[in-house]
Formats: structure tokens, C-alpha cells, sequence
């Protein structure tokens, strides 16, 4: 079975034509590594002319927002376009309303680190003797096994245990690399806990986080990404329109053997142009 086969039963225009914010994903649908998917700046351009816009919204919690909005900017990614929503923004938010100023054990790059202090997180030094309050685990790419150590050996204690998301492999240029669902399967073979709360993509934390941000009702926006069980299931599971994109992560015969099944499915953003 192919995409037009997949398609053809539904109005793909009627379909589109209430969604006034398309939420979309980076790695996998906007660009892969460091290279733009063909067509996806033209994309940006139907949305502007159509009436419509677009905010990024990345599961990746291994770089600030900052550092994704520099990169979009240097694709060529016109500033309107460039806030972006992170689930380490969402992660944030929640433990800012949950915990307070208690004390943070975070598992993350420093570039990280350095945006969730100015967000207001009380982030203890890795190296400290003192005692977290909680544990934010998000995806270190600079991740050893002192570090792991330290972690599990909190969580283990029975430290309160927040996650980023669930993305088992983080799509490159040239394949795949372990992503935070295999740091969590680390963790939870170490410590028998699974993560008490996770935030981002399909969960409901970054769908507020999101709706905050844009302003735009459920049924306005649209999710947009390569991973069915991440982006789609954020869509379909939250009162959004769904779309899978087949430039990433899943095939069309992950979507068949799949639970999670988008409303709509594309070859790239592109696709979605002459339905606008």
C-alpha cells in the first residue's frame, strides 16, 4: 500500500482548512542532521501565503532553544518562525510549579543546564555532595557513566524522577543514535523505577506548553512529524489533526503494524503544499 492509496478516501483540503498553526517537528521532518528535507522552506512560505504559520516544537532536549532557533535561522528560517517550544521547556514549567526553588539533579548538556537556570530551576552542581530534592533527566549527549551512576543512585533513593521525553533513537544525517528512551531503559534496569512524569511529545505536558505559546485552540493546530509514536500520537491523543511525515523515523509499515494511526500521511511537508 502507498500514500495515494493510504489518501484517497479523504478530502485532504477539508481536512486542512480549520488548521491555522502547524506544530512541527525538526529532526526527521524539517531537516535531517545538519540539511534541510527538500522543500521545507517552501512550505513555510504556502503557510504565510495561505494565512497560516508554524512554530517548531522538538522532543530534543540535548541543546537550548536558542541553540535551535540559531540553526533554523542560518536554513534560512525567517525569524517569526524561530520560537521554539522544547519539551525542556515544558519540563521546566512543570517542575517550577511542582518543586519550586528545591534543589535539581539534572542529567543534560551544559547549553542546557545554562537555559533551564534562567528559567529559574535550582540546579546543584554534578560534582556536589549535597543531596537533589528531584531529578530532571533529559538527553545528555555528553552522558558517562559517572553521571549514570549518580542518577540512578537518586532515583534508586526514591528521588522524585522527571523526564523529557520518550524517543527511543534521535534520526542524523546517516542513521540513528540512542536517544532518551535508552538512557530511561538504562535507568529502569539499574533501578526498577520508571520516570514519575514525562513531558514532552505524546504527553500532555508540551501540549500545554504549547498552547500557551501559540494561543491557538486544539482543533486550530495540526502535529506534524516522522515518529508515530511521538508526533502523531501528540495529535491524534490530544484533539489535534495528526500528520505523518515519511522523511524521519517511520515507514508506512510502522504505520500499518501500528496502534497510533495519523489522520493524514505525506512524503515530506512538501506534499502538503497544493492541499493548503
Amino acid at each position: 500500500m502507498n500514500i495515494e492509496e493510504l489518501n484517497k478516501d479523504i478530502d485532504i483540503k477539508e481536512k486542512l482548512k480549520n488548521i491555522k498553526c502547524f506544530l512541527l517537528d525538526m529532526d526527521g521532518t524539517f531537516y535531517l542532521g545538519d540539511k534541510l528535507i527538500d522543500g521545507s522552506l517552501d512550505f513555510l512560505k504556502a503557510l504565510e501565503e495561505t494565512g497560516r504559520t508554524a512554530r517548531f516544537l522538538t522532543n530534543n532536549s540535548s541543546k537550548s532553544a536558542s541553540v535551535y532557533s540559531e540553526k533554523l535561522k542560518k536554513m534560512g528560517v525567517d525569524e517569526k518562525y524561530r520560537d521554539v517550544i522544547s519539551s525542556a521547556h515544558a519540563a521546566a514549567n512543570y517542575c517550577m510549579e511542582k518543586f519550586g526553588d528545591k534543589k535539581c539533579y539534572l542529567l543534560g548538556n551544559d547549553m542546557l543546564k545554562a537555559e533551564l537556570l534562567t528559567l529559574g530551576l535550582n540546579i546543584i552542581d554534578k560534582d556536589d555532595a549535597e543531596s537533589a530534592d528531584y531529578v530532571l533527566v533529559a538527553f545528555d549527549t555528553t552522558l558517562d557513566y559517572k553521571k549514570m551512576c549518580i542518577v540512578c543512585d537518586y532515583i534508586r533513593d526514591g528521588k522524585p524522577y522527571i523526564a523529557t521525553h520518550p524517543d527511543f533513537n534521535c534520526p542524523t544525517e546517516t542513521g540513528f543514535i540512542p536517544d532518551m528512551g535508552a538512557i530511561m531503559a538504562f535507568i529502569k534496569a539499574s533501578t526498577n523505577r520508571d520516570a514519575d512524569i514525562i513531558l514532552g511529545k505524546p504527553y500532555k505536558g508540551i501540549v500545554e506548553e504549547a498552547l500557551r505559546r501559540t494561543g491557538y485552540s486544539l482543533n486550530e493546530m495540526a502535529m506534524v512529524g516522522d515518529r508515530l509514536y511521538t508526533d502523531v500520537a501528540t495529535g491524534v491523543n490530544h484533539g489535534m489533526t495528526g500528520i505523518l511525515v515519511l522523511s524521519g523515523e517511520a515507514t508506512l509499515q510502522d504505520m500499518e503494524e501500528s496502534e497510533v494511526k495519523p489522520h493524514l500521511i505525506f512524503g515530506k511537508l512538501s506534499d502538503m503544499i497544493k492541499y493548503l
